[in-house]
């Protein structure tokens, strides 16, 4: 069921466009990964995804919280940040299972940290820095990935 794309980001504005497009197909429940280095880009594009769902507060990075949650008016989404994870048991104390629900979209960093622990992403967003700019490949892994992906396609083609 793996369906993928690849984009180019040129620059921190075209980030900004990619989450804002990206996070306009998302419906709940569902799964992100976001990988790449440190620095790649992950929570900038988080900050843009979230500005894309309606939400206007300030995006915090949960580097040391682990999770932040932002109340949506429809869903409730969840940042995660496990860089800093020691053990994926640690995510057991953090009570991981009452984030992935119905109604909640969950944007995982560093989601190798909390292998095996985490359910399987919807989508994996993978940040490669270039010498200039960003490469940003994106993996659907369910139907609902793929969904989200053919709905970005669509967006892409009317803009």
């Amino acid at each position: 069921m793996l369906s993928s794309r690849q984009v180019v980001a040129p620059d921190e504005e075209a980030m900004a466009v990619l989450g804002d497009q990206l996070s306009q197909c998302f419906a709940a429940p569902g799964v992100v990964y976001l990988q790449g280095q440190l620095g790649a880009g992950k929570t900038t594009l988080t900050r843009a995804m979230m500005r894309g769902m309606g939400y206007s507060g300030l995006v915090k990075s949960p580097t040391y919280t682990l999770v932040e949650p932002y109340q949506l008016e429809d869903k409730l989404v969840f940042h995660f940040d496990l860089y800093r994870l020691a053990d994926p048991e640690e995510l057991e104390f953090l009570g991981i299972r009452d984030y992935f629900h119905e109604n909640s979209i969950c944007l995982v960093e560093w989601p190798d940290k909390g292998a095996p622990l985490l359910p399987e992403p919807d989508l994996t967003v993978d940040i490669q820095v270039l010498m200039k700019g960003r490469r940003i490949k994106l993996l659907a892994h369910t139907t609902r990935g793929c969904q989200w992906l053919e709905a970005y396609d669509a967006k892409q083609s009317r803009e």
